[in-house]
């Protein structure tokens, strides 16, 4: 027991000093956020908070390998992949890397996942209803894409002070129950290493403490880094033959992975369809991601982390939901199409719903007013 909790404490502090140490020298070299027609901040905020976040991990990582070494391979291939994608998204922050460029890093980290750690995912599980779906040597462009997918989802999600971070949290303390219930501990025990490093950029991100009042921002580097460590998870989970110890040979079923990242990854398609639509790259930044919309509703930033972080929450809880009732896969796979479906027809017409929720508000406001003046009358009558 003391030897996981100091592991957990060594992460926490490895990432405290990250930030604590980085933080004047981004600036030094320009590398922070600077306010745009699509970035409303005030300052250049610096981009560190998936350095920080990687080198918590880091550390703990390679004692990890010292005191207790099990599954060295796959921690070793692990953090060196996460090594070149933080690098990757550091160079993005700094000098806007090309879509092209970020592409090729992204499946060139996949392979390595696949190659050398040896997690492809190569079965979908019984989402057609009568059999399993192999997927056999076409697992390899499969997860090729996943990593993609999961990687950009992730990426898009940042857009206000905290979310990526709270979407993140759903994410793992979701994952950390899955492995909890298939007996997976060392995995469980990796999420929770996750959970750990991430709270020193919550502090200074949404800047909670007097002593963590320099604000920081995740940054491409955490955004992607945090996907690519999610979809690898998945990996583990939902293949027979990877490191989980499930009876069944996976620690979750497949289909449940699509729940675990279910808002970030219908929030990325729903945009990216959206923008093929408008026919603009599916990559072209914009304004129309579920934040933005929240905020255009009026919802202040703060209130928009919260109430997006309990939907991400919600949703990926679903997915425990259905693992511990044994709800049939193809049922998910329904539901979630279903899910999915929805969100993008309301997205469509998300400037009608925003009439409607500004005539309702208005119409609260006028019947606030009207009670306020009825009561004024009663008292000057008395």
């Amino acid at each position: 027991m003391i030897f996981p909790l100091f592991i957990l404490t060594i992460g926490f502090v490895s990432s405290l000093s990250a930030i604590i140490l980085l933080r004047p020298f981004a600036i030094k070299i320009g590398l922070t956020d600077k306010p745009n027609f699509r970035k409303t901040h005030s300052g250049h905020i610096p981009l560190i908070g998936g350095i920080s976040v990687y080198i918590g991990l880091f550390v703990a990582g390679i004692l990890i390998l010292f005191f207790s070494p099990t599954h060295v391979n796959q921690l070793m291939t692990y953090l060196f992949a996460s090594l070149l994608m933080v690098i990757t998204g550091a160079l993005d922050d700094r000098f806007d890397l090309s879509v092209k460029i970020r592409i090729g890093v992204q499946v060139v980290i996949a392979s390595i996942m696949m190659f050398i750690a040896g997690d492809v995912i190569t079965d979908l599980g019984n989402i057609l209803y009568f059999t399993d779906l192999p997927l056999s040597y076409l697992g390899y462009p499969f997860t090729i894409v996943a990593v993609l997918a999961a990687i950009n989802a992730y990426n898009m999600v940042d857009g206000i002070d905290g979310l990526i971070g709270g979407v993140s949290v759903a994410t793992f303390v979701s994952l950390t129950t899955l492995f909890v219930l298939s007996g997976d501990m060392s995995e469980a025990f990796f999420c929770l290493l996750c959970l750990a490093v991430l709270i020193p950029y919550f502090l200074y991100n949404l800047q909670l403490t007097k002593y963590s009042r320099k604000k920081i921002f995740m940054g491409d580097a955490g955004s992607m880094f945090i996907g690519f460590t999610v979809v690898w998870l998945l990996a583990i989970g939902t293949q027979k033959g990877s490191s989980g110890t499930g009876l069944e040979g996976y620690s979750f079923k497949p289909v449940v992975a699509l729940w675990i990242i279910a808002l970030p990854l219908i929030d990325m398609v729903s945009i990216m369809l959206r923008r093929m639509g408008k026919g603009v790259s599916p990559f072209q930044p914009d304004r129309d991601h579920l934040h933005h919309i929240f905020m255009r509703a009026g919802f202040s930033s703060r209130a928009t982390l919260i109430f997006i972080t309990v939907i991400a929450l919600c949703l990926s809880l679903v997915g425990v939901a259905t693992t511990i009732h044994n709800t049939p896969e193809w049922i998910q796979l329904v539901a979630f199409i279903a899910l999915f479906l929805t969100y993008k027809f309301s997205l469509s017409r998300i400037w009608r719903l925003l009439k409607l929720h500004r005539k309702a508000k208005a119409y609260r406001r006028l019947l606030r007013r009207k009670k306020y003046r009825k009561k004024c009358r009663e008292q000057c009558k008395k």
